[in-house]
């Protein structure tokens, strides 16, 4: 994990900060969701208008403009590049392993259903055991792994119908 907050700012403008970074700014907090910072000589009063902690997205006014914005914490960046961001498509068929590893149990059966956010399988990989729950509500059609295989990433675990 390179420890880094992405910043997004109306699609067009992409920022990486480092925690060092953030503590460096010249940034006072002027009232509940209001700031002043100062940047190369100019100031710039921001306001958070909107937050969505959960989601990492805000709406905020620097200097009267106002910027949708998103900000995704290094843990963040690593569970959607380990495949396991939650905002994804609801309508999955399929789900692959996100990484190499081992099944060390299988939570469920063909033909059962399951409910969003159950338990459905669980994979060691590097060193951790990961939980791979359900992204959607479903009736299991296929388990293409038994417990105690070897998977390579991308490989299919589960399919719904």
């Amino acid at each position: 994990m390179d420890n880094l907050f992405s910043v997004k700012v109306d699609h067009d403008f992409d920022f990486k900060l480092s925690k060092d970074q953030i503590s460096s700014l010249d940034l006072i907090k002027t009232g509940d969701h209001a700031y002043h910072f100062l940047k190369d000589g100019v100031s710039y009063h921001i306001e958070i208008l909107n937050a969505d902690f959960t989601e990492g997205t805000y709406t905020i006014s620097i200097n009267g403009s106002e910027f949708a914005t998103t900000i995704h914490t290094p843990l963040d960046e690593l569970i959607e590049k380990m495949g396991f961001a939650s905002n994804s498509n609801k309508n999955i068929d399929t789900i692959e392993a996100p990484m190499p590893g081992l099944i060390l149990d299988i939570l469920v059966k063909e033909g059962q259903e399951v409910k969003e956010e159950d338990q459905l399988v669980i994979l060691e990989a590097m060193k951790m055991e990961n939980i791979i729950t359900s992204p959607r509500n479903g009736v299991i059609k296929k388990i293409g792994v038994k417990q105690g295989d070897a998977v390579d990433k991308k490989q299919l675990l589960i399919e719904f119908q």
